[in-house]
């Protein structure tokens, strides 16, 4: 879940060290937009036999305005250069996933047994594969190293570079889209297991890769002065495809990860070349980007934190409900009438549609690729739903859809390791967009600081704001790729209304779409939010820009060719879950049995809050409306909530933690609120 790219360039012919520089950075910045966490680069010289290694826990934009980058180039690239020497770099702009950014052996290009490697996806069986090498062998913490590990081991057996790279990627569960660098042969190698990888070359004087094709699409537009990038086209290295690029020939070999067969043993160097590394020292702008959920759990005031969490389960219980759905009297707008029944269910218009694939199938065909192009993005969280999204759109009905992950910094890295999961075994390209999420925690942080001086159950929503900005980039995706159509996994069934309900906004039954507001509810909602900033100045912080571009994603974002694949396709949690666990194994959180909002930092907080002060969260409105569709019971709903709204201590823990909040002095505001019961 990183960006990496490369260029291998012949100089003569025009082809100089400037635009060799030029080239590189313009790759590397295209590249900073999935991932700010970390970068670095690998250098090849063939004129000097090393292979050199810098990295930062800084972002790669920073990286290249550094001392120490301008000097190791010059170093790799002097000015008086020999026509026909050729410039090798590869690079690497990391979202942590795997392996913290403080440690700066866990940061990118990895270094292993000769070996240079950068890579982008997670690969989720990295213990089991590391059972079966031979014990010493690790490292670091980086799940990038037993890949290389794997290749090197397979490569020592006499298989050719294409084999060894294939037989090491297919023993991965996850994702894989690599490129390396090798000490001991002038070759190139880039591989993918899901397509997320794309490629461009003359065969003759310049071989460039990135992992998108927007990227290689506006590398090209930005030097199309050059009349060899002019000519150059971007080609996708489909799933489970790579090529080995001969430095010295640029002869490029493209393969596929199924072909295991014996081929020519690789061209070793006589001696092999030096491999060095160069770490920047630099203050990270963030501590704690990767904080472990087992960690949490052993931590020594584990027990202590957990005492402070209030259940309040004899008090909710006493709540008078719904005599139909399981909606308590504390629900903002609810009234019963003679027979018990909630306004809420009087009203209910059914949301969940009887119908069947077949639908579904007509209404995706008319943006049907004819040539195997991609032909549609799935806005992809991670998630259950968008899961089965993802699965139906490319499995059962035989789309080519890009997965699309909008990261703000309250995507966990459980979600992350279920995104690996189901792209790597679909073969989906994966792109994402990772925010600053140093910049989003901050704001985070200081919303949740302000709203501990004068707490609202209606001001909540600042608090996740900024996922909102999924809408715009999934937008901007489909302008960057020409792709017209978006299938969303929004579950109709997750209405969450009663969240501005507590800022005044009454409900309306019968819109079109869950996250819908209307103009009258939009200036209750945003006249309440201005009364409590003027009664609480702390609100008043470098986080409003962001919250106000959120709140215009959401509501004001084109919605065309915008399709939810649970209107056409009813929605059947047994079904969903079956198709996770059976298929793609998913792997479920360690604090709760439910399989709903666990890729989600922010829920197990807010639902606290709910939960203490009003005595039901958003698990309760997601029952209620199951209860109305005939997909479960009422016994059944109140059984499963009395579980879901257990405080999820290691989730909320994690939470504070990387927005920087005192977990103690927190819970403890929460719990000294007025209760609503």
């Amino acid at each position: 879940m990183c960006g990496i790219f490369g260029l291998v360039a012949r100089e003569g012919d025009g082809l100089d060290p400037a635009f060799a520089e030029k080239a590189l950075t313009t790759l590397a910045l295209l590249s900073e937009s999935r991932g700010k966490d970390s970068s670095g680069f690998a250098f090849s010289d063939d004129d000097h036999r090393t292979l050199t290694v810098l990295r930062a826990p800084l972002p790669i934009s920073t990286l290249v305005k550094l001392p120490e980058f301008r000097s190791e180039w010059r170093a790799h690239v002097p000015a008086a250069t020999t026509p026909g020497r050729v410039i090798t770099a590869i690079g690497h702009s990391r979202l942590v996933t795997n392996g913290t950014q403080l440690n700066d052996l866990n940061n990118q290009p990895v270094v292993k047994d000769g070996l240079v490697g950068v890579h982008n996806g997670i690969i989720v069986n990295v213990d089991a594969l590391w059972n079966t090498l031979p014990p010493g062998l690790r490292q670091y913490d980086i799940d990038t190293e037993v890949l290389l590990a794997l290749f090197r081991h397979y490569d020592r057996q006499g298989a050719s570079t294409a084999v060894s790279i294939s037989q090491a990627i297919n023993r991965v569960v996850g994702t894989v889209s690599a490129a390396c660098l090798l000490d001991d042969r002038p070759v190139l190698v880039v591989a993918t297991n899901n397509g997320s990888l794309h490629v461009m070359t003359d065969e003759a004087s310049l071989f460039v890769f990135a992992s998108e094709r927007y990227m290689l699409e506006q590398f090209k537009k930005r030097l199309e002065a050059d009349p060899r990038v002019a000519r150059l086209k971007p080609r996708q290295l489909t799933a489970n495809a790579g090529c080995v690029l001969n430095i010295r020939s640029f002869a490029a070999s493209f393969f596929s990860l199924a072909d295991t067969s014996a081929g020519a043993p690789p061209d070793r160097r006589k001696q092999p070349y030096v491999t060095t590394t160069r770490a920047v020292t630099a203050n990270p702008r963030d501590k704690s980007l990767l904080v472990d959920f087992r960690e949490i759990a052993a931590n020594p005031r584990a027990p202590f934190e957990r005492s402070l969490l209030e259940q309040n389960a004899e008090h909710v219980a006493r709540l008078r409900r719904c005599a139909r759905c399981i909606l308590p009297e504390t629900f903002p707008f609810i009234s019963y009438d003679d027979a018990g029944v909630c306004n809420y269910c009087r009203n209910h218009r059914a949301k969940t549609r009887p119908g069947t694939l077949d639908d579904l199938r007509r209404l995706v065909e008319p943006y049907r690729s004819k040539n195997h192009n991609h032909d549609c993005i799935v806005p992809f969280s991670g998630g259950r739903d968008s899961t089965f999204t993802l699965h139906t759109m490319k499995a059962v009905l035989g789309m080519n859809p890009i997965a699309f992950t909008y990261d703000w910094g309250m995507v966990t890295d459980l979600a992350r390791r279920n995104i690996a999961r189901v792209c790597g075994k679909l073969g989906v390209e994966n792109v994402i967009v990772a925010a600053d999420i140093v910049r989003k925690r901050l704001n985070i942080q200081q919303n949740i600081l302000a709203w501990l001086k004068r707490p609202s159950l209606g001001m909540i929503p600042l608090f996740m704001s900024g996922d909102k900005y999924f809408f715009y980039y999934t937008n901007r995706l489909k302008k960057q790729t020409g792709i017209r159509l978006n299938v969303w996994g929004i579950n109709p069934l997750e209405n969450t209304d009663f969240k501005i309900g507590f800022a005044g906004v009454a409900p309306i039954f019968d819109k079109k779409w869950i996250y819908s507001l209307s103009t009258l509810g939009q200036l209750k909602f945003f006249s309440f939010v201005g009364k409590n900033f003027l009664l609480n100045p702390s609100y008043f912080n470098s986080s409003n820009l962001d919250s106000v571009g959120s709140i215009l994603s959401r509501y004001l974002f084109p919605q065309e060719d915008y399709y939810s694949i649970f209107d056409y396709y009813r929605w059947n949690e047994k079904e969903i879950e079956d198709l996770i666990f059976n298929e793609y194994d998913w792997e479920r959180a360690i604090d709760t049995r439910s399989t709903w909002r666990i890729g989600d930092g922010t829920a197990s907080f807010y639902n606290y809050i709910y939960y203490t002060v009003a005595g039901f969260t958003e698990n309760d409105t997601f029952r209620s409306n199951q209860i109305r569709e005939g997909l479960l019971s009422r016994e059944d709903a109140l059984s499963k909530i009395a579980d879901e709204n257990e405080p999820r201590y290691e989730n909320m823990k994690w939470y504070l933690e990387i927005v920087g909040v005192d977990f103690e002095t927190t819970v403890k505001v929460i719990n000294g609120i007025q209760k609503l019961y």
